[in-house]
């Protein structure tokens, strides 16, 4: 047999995606379409989501997340500030008393 004469110095004639970078990016597909669905809370369906243009499916999760990291800062600072409050109505947070230093004379009797 006659060794073949390649044209090209790649040997492959298509571009695709390697092995690692395909499970890579099958597994942020689905995360993505999963973090749709289900935070979409009702409003998707994995069909629909499945079907979008690429664009519109990252501009959709993007804007979900975008809107869940909001609500989550929103909720975190509204409970430390309910806390702070809590606290101060329990009294766990004392007012702040004056302190006096020290002199550091005994009062015993020097003989």
């Amino acid at each position: 047999m006659k060794k073949r004469k390649w044209r090209y110095l790649s040997v492959l004639t298509f571009f695709s995606l390697t092995p690692n970078q395909a499970v890579a990016y099958r597994n942020n597909l689905f995360t993505t379409l999963h973090d749709i669905v289900f935070h979409g809370k009702g409003g998707y369906d994995f069909h629909t989501v499945y079907n979008m243009p690429i664009w519109l499916r990252k501009f959709t999760y993007s804007s979900i997340s975008k809107f869940y990291k909001e609500q989550n800062e929103d909720k975190n600072k509204s409970s430390v500030e309910e806390s702070i409050a809590n606290m101060k109505k329990a009294g766990a947070v004392a007012p702040k008393k004056e302190t006096t230093t020290p002199n550091y004379v005994t009062k015993a009797s020097k003989k």
